[in-house]
């Protein structure tokens, strides 16, 4: 158990290295002071540009990927086995990054929201789900401009692939699925009240139905 925790944990703070902040700090702006005030890859691209957004989707991806793939492979040296098989060992370290992400530490538990982070775990974990999720996003970006109804989506997908693959919705895989469908939901809370409302912002730029002829 204690091995369990110390992997969690390490995920969890692996988390909290934001990519946001890195680019950030190495290019001298301040991403909390610009457009919304989010440090993920959407904003960044809206406010800094697609390069400096692409340096921080890149971390973000790369650290939950990292935190499913190599954190659960680290070698306990002490006689003290994980009582969880390794597939939820993994899938913990997956919830943890996330959260990680969202709720880091050392900036008052104020983070982003976590997308990209997740589409990193997914790509290590499941990644015929991620296939499917980016299609998904892709898609609604196309034809709705909205990133935040695009995100949620992805965790339906989730959700849905787990279920047509005949897996159970209580295993390892089902389980997370769920969770982090919720935990996405919830952190575009505000996002989900500005579509009912019909004032959300849309990624016009990446619309495919804006750039079509009027007759």
């Amino acid at each position: 158990m204690i091995e369990l925790l110390v992997k969690v944990a390490l995920a969890y703070l692996l988390g909290t290295a934001m990519g946001g902040l890195i680019i950030a700090r190495l290019r001298g702006v301040d991403l909390r002071g610009s457009g919304s005030g989010n440090v993920g890859a959407t904003n960044a691209l809206r406010t800094q540009g697609r390069w400096f957004a692409l340096g921080v989707l890149l971390i973000d991806m790369a650290k939950g990927i990292a935190a499913v793939t190599l954190i659960p492979a680290l070698i306990w040296p002490f006689p003290q086995p994980i009582v969880l098989p390794n597939d939820w060992t993994a899938y913990l370290c997956g919830v943890a990054v996330s959260l990680g992400h969202i709720y880091p530490v050392w900036t008052g538990f104020r983070g982003g929201k976590g997308v990209a982070t997740l589409a990193g775990v997914f790509v290590a974990l499941m990644p015929q789900a991620f296939v499917w999720m980016l299609a998904g996003f892709a898609l609604t970006i196309l034809l709705s401009g909205y990133v935040s109804l695009a995100s949620m989506l992805c965790g339906v997908i989730a959700i849905v692939h787990v279920l047509f693959e005949d897996a159970s919705i209580l295993s390892a895989r089902g389980l997370f699925a769920i969770l982090m469908t919720l935990l996405i939901v919830f952190t575009h809370r505000l996002n989900l009240r500005r579509l009912i409302a019909g004032n959300e912002n849309r990624f016009e730029k990446a619309m495919l139905l804006r750039r079509w002829p009027r007759r």
